[in-house]
């Protein structure tokens, strides 16, 4: 899974009119093996409790990392594979995840599978959508901050949230053939953006059915009131290849931009 989303025409810029910089403030940190950008504008935005909500935004995100890391010996994850413990003995967010997993499983006629993964096939690993699970999870600490408007990006992946401004965040789609290039600049009030493709690690998605690295699609960007079912439509137009123009119909509420092998670009927008 990777995104190419940037912030506005250029990586991790904003594109909207500049507010007073006492409206706004960011945090960046470097969180499970990716920098997190987190934006926030609007009265209040550097106030104390601003900050303390975004520090424990990046505390939770950490400790999800700690839990599903397939990278960390000690990770819930980790000890499932190797057989220490069974899903039922796992954290309820294990739990959780896995559930989500075997949902997105199933929607996706197992272009997106959990337990498909290359070299490790039918063990659970949710690198799939646990990031988009973990950053959607984590902006719950500005709830009682209703007044600021945020945007947080891992890896690419975008989630919005409105506040009192009511300014949709501008977000920048780069070219995955000329990454200084934007195709298009997409404005967000509520919700995510999640791109998948090769532009940032190259030809690691794959097709579940087949075993092959999915080449036909260079990159998959979707919009939609979830990041990450965002993220997990966007992975599987990837896999899917060839089929992916005729799947974005079936992709109801969302819109998006897919950039094909053989040079096409296909824009859709779906009523929900």
């Amino acid at each position: 899974m990777t995104a190419v989303a940037g912030w506005g025409p250029g990586f991790g810029d904003v594109t909207e009119p500049e507010p007073l910089a006492t409206d706004r403030r960011a945090w960046v940190e470097q969180i499970m093996g990716m920098p997190v950008s987190l934006h926030v504008r609007g009265a209040g935005a550097r106030d104390a409790s601003a900050a303390y909500a975004a520090h424990r935004v990046f505390a939770d995100l950490r400790a999800a990392d700690a839990v599903f890391s397939t990278y960390r010996e000690d990770s819930e994850i980790s000890r499932l594979a190797r057989g220490e413990l069974t899903l039922a003995g796992c954290s309820l967010a294990v739990r959780e995840v896995a559930a989500l997993s075997e949902i997105a499983r199933v929607r996706t006629d197992g272009y997106v599978d959990a337990w498909a993964a290359p070299g490790r096939a039918g063990t659970f690993d949710p690198t799939v959508l646990v990031k988009t699970w973990a950053v959607a999870r984590s902006v719950r600490f500005f709830d009682d901050l209703p007044g600021l408007s945020l945007a947080i990006g891992a890896g690419g992946d975008i989630l919005v949230r409105p506040g009192a401004d009511l300014e949709p965040w501008q977000i920048g789609i780069e070219d995955p053939r000329e990454r200084s290039t934007i195709l298009a600049t997409v404005p967000v009030h509520d919700g995510g953006v999640a791109t998948s493709g090769v532009a940032a690690r190259g030809a690691h998605i794959v097709d579940p059915h087949t075993g092959l690295a999915a080449t036909q699609v260079l990159s998959a960007t979707v919009v939609g009131p979830s990041l990450l079912w965002a993220d997990v439509w966007a992975t599987a137009l990837v896999a899917r290849g060839a089929d992916a123009v005729d799947w974005t119909a079936t992709l109801h509420g969302t819109s998006g931009l897919l950039v094909l092998a053989d040079g096409r670009v296909h824009r859709w927008q779906n009523a929900p």
